[in-house]
């Protein structure tokens, strides 16, 4: 595993805000996440960087055999070139001339280790010492991992050309998989959005997911996991087959870009406390499966520190300032910190168009919202007034709501069709308003219906639209970008370079947001009452989501107990602690008043 020389990375940020991040800022000593959703938006983006950087390229058609896995491969394979290349010829620049090669240097946390020896190196005067020196650091140089993210649950079955069934490792997830493992590339696979023993046995085929002779794994696992339970039983499973996890991704259930995935009222500090305690666990349940399984395969599973070692755990979703991290790593002992909205807004780091970086920098608290637009049925992470927005209300407008589904990678609704189909595809819309507008139900309330069915939209599409308009692929008319930030990204209000980013995050300048805003954690707390009071209006007072609700409110009001603990702590510098007591305080009175209803 790359060694992470930054106290961060850049977490994956839909189908293309990050999918060109590595060639950005790999060479940099950045760490960054691609999705591999969208195989087909991976070969576009291939053949732009081939051209730029000169490289060959063939087409790999949507009809070619395994194509999909192809195209995947294809495309990280083209990046892993680019950033060596990259990363190859910053390591030739001389130092203490002002060249990118510095600047690898400077952007570093003033604690690394490669950061104190380049400060030290400056101050020497022997020309011949300096240059041993110097020949010394640029050996430990390292680059930013490429990392790539797999939705788990984004997998549907495939029909071969003939409308046949395709055996299991054909679909998405597993060819999506297949697509990496095969690649040159010695990075991560970041597994999110749910456990899938398929695809998770899968791994199992690999043999670049175990250690080789030496001892060394060329590729590894990331799991994002929603609580420490989950991540035992995931771990578990995976350690059986004698799989190792090298670290756990622990993402806020809703204070984060994208799908939100709501856990049952567990705040992000419980459940960081709960890891901090249980952390040594880990590596003592999985250490003694993956040594059976390599004896049972006639393998040598080594002694040394990095095997003997718990697997990393890592933060990300809401981090806004250095206190904040500060705290994650200091007091919750997180081994590191993802930060991805704001680099939405720096475009040497991401790949964003210019009308939607407009729409990301003018965002206010207002505009940023859990919407419904997702097909997979889950709140998705949102912002107001996007050419997505603008696209899917113009189809309304004209009567003709829903897309064509082109790419089809969420298609799993079978309530009118045999085969799957996507709720945001205009053949399942016009079904499901034609049984809305036949029912019994009020006029009031079929209109309420048809409007959740029409807001859906196609993200496999619209979410990388953005990235080929950038790039120049696609002309800016198309529209159509959906963006997913977190609701971080209203306290963010312009395009900053990647030196005013980084220096932000390590606390070298003056904060980039102002001191009133909310603590991560007071916005979570905020959400999920919001949450909380979103779910209440939409069902019936016996329901037996009810019975969620309530075991919601108690989790949320223990969590707000240890947010109590924490605010009465001594603030790291900008960490406004004072926040999560007012929204401690807001948050009891919205709940006693949302339960005392029904309890």
């Amino acid at each position: 595993m790359i060694q992470n020389q930054h106290l961060f990375h850049i977490p994956v940020m839909g189908t293309g805000h990050s999918i060109d991040s590595p060639i950005r800022v790999a060479h940099l000593g950045i760490h960054s996440v691609i999705s591999i959703v969208d195989d087909l938006l991976c070969e576009k983006i291939r053949k732009h960087y081939c051209n730029e950087y000169d490289l060959p390229y063939t087409n790999i058609p949507r009809s070619a055999q395994d194509g999909r896995a192809q195209r995947i491969r294809a495309y990280l394979d083209t990046v892993a070139e680019i950033v060596s290349t990259k990363f190859e010829e910053l390591k030739n620049l001389p130092l203490f001339e002002g060249t990118e090669k510095d600047r690898y240097f400077q952007l570093l946390p003033d604690s690394n280790s490669l950061k104190n020896s380049y400060n030290f190196i400056s101050t020497l005067t022997d020309k011949e010492n300096r240059q041993k020196f110097i020949k010394t650091l640029t050996e430990r140089m390292t680059p930013g991992a490429i990392d790539v993210n797999i939705m788990a649950k984004v997998d549907a079955l495939k029909n071969d050309k003939n409308g046949e069934p395709l055996s299991a490792e054909y679909s998405d997830a597993s060819a999506a998989l297949r697509g990496f493992a095969l690649s040159t590339l010695s990075s991560s696979v970041v597994l999110s959005a749910g456990f899938n023993p398929r695809l998770y046995s899968y791994l199992a085929e690999f043999r670049d997911f175990y250690r080789d002779q030496a001892g060394q794994l060329k590729k590894n696992i990331i799991l994002k996991v929603s609580d420490f339970r989950s991540a035992l039983i995931q771990g578990k499973f995976l350690a059986k087959k004698g799989l190792e996890i090298s670290e756990f991704r622990i993402e806020s259930g809703l204070n984060c870009g994208g799908h939100a995935f709501a856990s049952e009222g567990l705040l992000l500090p419980v459940l960081l406390k709960e890891f901090r305690e249980k952390k040594d666990q880990l590596a003592e349940t999985f250490r003694p499966m993956i040594q059976s399984f390599y004896e049972s395969q006639g393998w040598d599973y080594p002694d040394n520190e990095e095997t003997n070692s718990a697997p990393r755990i890592t933060v990300q979703g809401g981090i806004g300032n250095k206190g904040e991290m500060r705290r994650l790593l200091n007091d919750f002992d997180m081994d590191a910190t993802g930060w991805g909205t704001p680099f939405l807004l720096v475009p040497e780091a991401t790949c964003v168009d210019d009308v939607t970086s407009a729409v990301l920098a003018d965002a206010g608290t207002d505009d940023v919202y859990l919407s419904g637009v997702s097909p997979l049925g889950v709140p998705f992470n949102n912002i107001r007034g996007t050419g997505s927005e603008v696209h899917t209300n113009e189809l309304i407008s004209k009567g003709k709501p829903g897309s064509k589904c082109p790419k089809g990678y969420l298609v799993s609704n079978i309530e009118f069709t045999e085969d799957p189909i996507c709720t945001a595809s205009a053949e399942y819309q016009i079904l499901k308003i034609n049984q809305i507008n036949e029912s019994s139900s009020s006029s009031e309330q079929k209109e309420t219906e048809k409007k959740r069915v029409m807001e859906k939209t196609c993200l496999c599409t619209n979410l990388g639209t953005g990235s080929l308009i950038r790039l120049g692929v696609m002309k800016p008319s198309y529209g159509r970008q959906a963006i997913c930030p977190g609701p971080n990204i209203a306290w963010f209000n312009r395009l900053y370079s990647l030196e005013e980013m980084v220096d932000h995050i390590y606390g070298r300048i003056e904060s980039l947001v102002p001191a009133e805003r909310p603590h991560m954690f007071a916005k979570e707390l905020e959400m999920y009452v919001d949450y909380m009071i979103e779910l209440m209006a939409v069902m019936d007072d016996e329901a037996p989501e009810m019975r969620r609700l309530r075991k919601m409110h108690k989790n949320l009001e223990e969590g707000m107990d240890y947010c109590l603990e924490i605010a009465s702590q001594i603030p790291y510098p900008g960490e406004n602690l004072e926040s999560i007591k007012k929204t401690v305080d807001q948050s009891r009175k919205r709940l006693d008043e949302l339960m005392g209803v029904t309890v």
